[in-house]
């Protein structure tokens, strides 16, 4: 391998190669769970680069795994074995000037995904994805997860983001799809086929994505439910009420915002009254002419009088809006300082999100009298990450894990969902989707995979198994 590593280091030059303790901040996954020490990290600086690391790995039998930000929760990104090279984008960062008319940019797969938003800002423009990993998570590994975010259910998944990619192959060849239009039949939907590829048919080195005008005003309130089935009842005369204008529907639990207020002593909760379950509601619109708070508050006071909405407020505020924002973004961080906890990242259809809530809490308590459950997530498009922390006094969930992972996903399922929204399935959860999707389905995923990569040298063993 020696020689391998000295034309690497030939290609990528004394930046663009990692090895040993300069290595070890690629190695280990988001949660420290999955990761080896790979051959050493290739850090390309172009398309040009990455197809040349890329073709002398395949030449050498060596793995290639491509990692963005590495902020992803399924392992996906992470070497499993010594034989293989982590290609980083880190160092393709460019972003090109946005076409104003167009509605879109080209960037590097490396952006991060708050750079991006920062760059916007002053062009009057937006890309509608956030999520709490956007200071560190990429567009590249965003792209490879088809990432969702708080307005998924607006605006789409990035696949209905991404007008265009640029994407080297497994063999070292690129394949150049940097159209920036919207219809485009002229044949299968490549573009597309990348997005929640996880790096297994090729490694995204440039996009095209689709920009919106920035909402000139906003209007946010957060709002205490009567239970679960009240928020999808207010979420669905929501959606008819507020139309075009909804910006954000997200929720919340009582479990979730009690630790949230134990560990962030600067967190703020300014309602008079607590409940079990809580709306955040934002709306929006680029015209200053519609009648934003008149929506919201009509709205509410609907939900007072079905007895749907027990409390609430509207923001006065940019900085009460970011307050009530908080409440919501700072509910994994809340369960992370207290200690041990099991993430499931499920989606149902919106309707059924109070069934899945009620029927996964006795599931749980099946398995583990007194677990505490903390479901929160986005009401507009069912997706739930149904969180859960030991019962209090206990360290740890009694080595019952794979059981609570594997009930709530036999439950999404039955109800026509996902167990795996928006984090895909990396290497954590292959085993799963061989157990809840069809062998059809996933005979068709690993045809797909030796069609692109019949060397099985690009990120194997995510996704999808093949021999």
């Amino acid at each position: 391998m020696a020689d391998l590593v000295i034309a690497l280091q030939a290609i990528l030059g004394p930046k663009g190669w990692l090895s040993g303790a300069d290595a070890e901040p690629y190695r280990r996954d988001w949660l420290d769970r999955y990761g080896v020490a790979p051959l050493g990290v290739a850090r390309p600086a172009s398309t040009a680069e990455v197809a040349a690391v890329v073709n002398i790995c395949r030449e050498a039998g060596v793995v290639v795994i491509p990692q963005g930000g590495n902020t992803g929760l399924c392992g996906g990104a992470v070497a499993d074995q010594a034989n293989a090279v982590i290609v980083s984008l880190s160092r393709m960062t460019a972003i090109g000037e946005p076409d104003l008319d167009s509605g879109s940019i080209i960037v590097d797969a490396g952006v991060v995904l708050a750079a991006l938003h920062e760059t916007l800002e002053p062009h009057g423009l937006m890309f509608p994805m956030h999520l709490g990993a956007e200071g560190s998570a990429r567009i590249g590994g965003l792209i490879g997860t088809n990432a969702g975010g708080s307005q998924a259910f607006r605006f789409g998944m990035m696949q209905d983001l991404v007008l265009g990619l640029e994407v080297v192959l497994p063999d070292g060849t690129v394949w150049d799809g940097l159209r920036a239009v919207q219809k485009d039949n002229a044949g299968y939907q490549l573009r597309k086929l990348f997005c929640g590829s996880e790096g297994t048919l090729g490694i995204v080195t440039r996009a095209v994505l689709r920009l919106y005008p920035t909402p000139k005003q906003q209007a946010s309130a957060l709002l205490v439910m009567s239970d679960f089935a009240a928020a999808v009842s207010f979420g669905a005369f929501l959606r008819g009420e507020a139309g075009e204008f909804l910006a954000g529907l997200e929720f919340f639990s009582d479990v979730g915002l009690t630790l949230a207020l134990k560990h962030l002593p600067d967190l703020a909760y300014q309602l008079e009254t607590r409940g079990d379950v809580y709306l955040l509601v934002e709306i929006a619109s680029g015209s200053t002419r519609v009648p934003l708070d008149e929506i919201l508050a009509s709205t509410l006071e609907w939900g007072m009088e079905q007895g749907l909405v027990t409390d609430g407020a509207l923001a006065t505020s940019g900085a009460q809006r970011a307050q009530f924002w908080r409440l919501r973004e700072e509910q994994p961080e809340g369960q992370r300082l207290e200690g041990e906890q099991l993430k499931h990242d499920i989606s149902v259809p919106p309707g059924a999100i109070a069934r899945f809530i009620e029927a996964g809490a006795k599931l749980c308590h099946d398995i583990l009298p007194g677990v505490r459950i903390n479901p929160f997530g986005h009401l507009g498009d069912g997706n739930i990450h149904y969180n859960l922390s030991p019962p209090e006094g206990h360290a740890d969930f009694d080595g019952k894990g794979a059981a609570f992972a594997e009930a709530l996903a036999a439950l999404a399922t039955g109800m026509g969902g996902s167990f795996a929204a928006e984090h895909g399935l990396g290497r954590a959860k292959i085993a799963m989707a061989d157990r809840n999707r069809s062998s059809t389905e996933r005979a068709l995923m690993a045809r797909l995979k030796r069609a692109f990569d019949p060397q099985g040298t690009m990120n194997p063993g995510v996704l999808v198994r093949t021999p």
